[in-house]
């Protein structure tokens, strides 16, 4: 495996994506990280953000929801609350998520405005990332 990383990407549902790959850049809580084969190992805890994997000129593109990343010289391990490739969001069902959070958002009185607030978040990623659907 030569050159390669063994990217695994893993839920409490079950394993999510593993591939070896070229590259891989993430969302860590402390900020956007790039990993390369042989990279110093190191585990960082991840946000909800975009998780990119580049296999030559090809990029696949994952929501991640919250969880930890666990990088070796040749492997990164991640560990997620949820996790969905690009293809398999359901941008119809983020964006109806993002309207009931927006309009949670205008009654902050009334609501937990942090839950809301991460509501929010997640669906505008999601609906960002299903831009990068790779045509079939």
């Amino acid at each position: 495996m030569e050159n390669k990383l063994k990217l695994e990407i893993v839920t409490p549902y079950g394993l999510i994506f593993s591939e070896d790959v070229d590259e891989v850049t993430g969302a860590g809580s402390e900020g956007e990280f790039g990993i390369l084969p042989g990279h110093v190992p190191f585990v960082t805890t991840l946000k909800v953000g975009m998780l990119i994997a580049k296999t030559g000129k090809e990029s696949k593109y994952f929501f991640v929801n919250w969880g930890y990343a666990e990088i070796g010289a040749d492997k990164v391990m991640v560990l997620a609350d949820s996790a969905e490739r690009s293809d398999e969001i359901d941008v119809e069902r983020a964006k109806a998520a993002m309207k009931r959070a927006e309009e949670r958002l205008k009654k902050a009185e009334e609501i937990d405005f942090h839950r809301a607030e991460a509501s929010l978040e997640r669906a505008a990623t999601r609906i960002q990332i299903a831009q990068h659907r790779i045509p079939k």
